[in-house]
């Protein structure tokens, strides 16, 4: 008896983990552990601006979102200009304490410094300048004889104070040596031009003084997802510059000439990003926070009042960079 006991209470437990396991709830909880967890994280939007159309220059239009009204501190980022130079320039002008980046997405610019460096920047190009200590520069988009439209981006991006002083330099890449990842392979429907930084285990030469990452991401067909990792904490934004697109979590298209600043929690590890047409096309730039003062006056950007007075001063009289800040002239603005 003592053993039909036994094999009785056995039968019974088997019998009712079984009855368990085929419970509702309990296949809920089964199909849920099995269920593969993802570490990507999205961000989202926090703040979407619309750049407005507006003269700068010498009769040249920009699209001004960061270093606007609307959207002025987003550190360490501190403007984005989208231009359109059908006939206008940038002729010669002063820098210091920032980088500037100017990448092509239509026609070439020719440019010039005040230490002897001068080009052009054709289709697809990039031209990556550490301003430094100071420098003067000239930029002149090129037009006619049946050129394209000149039409570009300009990203200033602040100097660590550490970085604020040194000698000017340039990092440029040509159309073909800016190097492009596929995130759904070489015949897919999405692709990511990699400015600096990395994406989908594609990395760029491009090495900036302070962590900066900076995409154009092009793509051809609508309702295709891609997730685009970005280091934690960075300050990040996107801007559209065609078609429509939706970010992270949001069933709303967001539209062309809208910049979209993107919330930066230490737990998100990047962001999803969705066509909502064919024919989307956005920048995506994410770079470390500069936690410093921050003082600005134009196109010279220091950390204290007094070193932008002295910076003023250093221009004046040219000297600590500005050596020949009034007797030098593009040849570029003047021919």
């Amino acid at each position: 008896m003592q053993y039909k006991g036994v094999l009785w209470t056995v039968s019974l437990l088997v019998f009712s983990l079984a009855a368990y396991l085929a419970s509702p709830t309990q296949n809920s909880l089964k199909s849920t552990m099995s269920a593969p967890i993802s570490a990507s994280i999205t961000r989202s939007v926090t703040k979407k601006v619309f750049a407005v159309e507006t003269p700068e220059g010498v009769g040249a239009m920009v699209r001004r979102s960061i270093g606007s009204g609307a959207l002025r501190n987003l550190t360490p980022f501190l403007m984005l200009d989208h231009f359109h130079a059908k006939s206008g320039a940038f002729p010669d002008h002063p820098h210091r304490g920032q980088s500037t980046i100017t990448y092509m997405i239509q026609g070439s610019s020719s440019h010039e410094d005040s230490v002897g460096h001068k080009g052009i920047i054709e289709t697809g190009g990039v031209q990556w300048m550490v301003a430094g200590r100071g420098i003067m520069h000239s930029e002149i988009p090129l037009s006619g004889d049946g050129r394209p439209d000149p039409i570009g981006l300009q990203l200033w991006v602040n100097l660590p104070k550490q970085y604020k002083m040194v000698e000017p330099s340039y990092q440029e890449l040509n159309a073909s040596g800016i190097p492009t990842a596929y995130p759904e392979g070489p015949d897919g429907p999405v692709k990511v031009k990699v400015i600096s930084g990395k994406s989908h285990g594609v990395e760029s030469p491009v090495r900036p003084l302070g962590g900066c990452w900076y995409f154009h991401y092009i793509f051809s067909k609508d309702q295709v997802s891609v997730f685009q990792d970005l280091p934690a904490g960075w300050t990040a934004f996107i801007y559209i510059l065609k078609g429509t697109l939706l970010v992270g979590r949001d069933s709303v298209p967001q539209e062309q000439f809208h910049t979209l600043v993107l919330s930066a929690d230490q737990n998100e590890t990047g962001i999803l990003l969705k066509s909502g047409s064919a024919d989307t096309e956005f920048m995506l730039a994410a770079a470390e926070p500069i936690d410093e003062p921050i003082v600005q006056y134009g196109p010279f950007v220091m950390n204290t009042q007094e070193e932008i007075m002295q910076t003023l001063r250093d221009y004046r009289e040219g000297r600590n960079g500005f050596e020949t800040a009034h007797t030098w002239k593009s040849k570029n603005a003047h021919e």
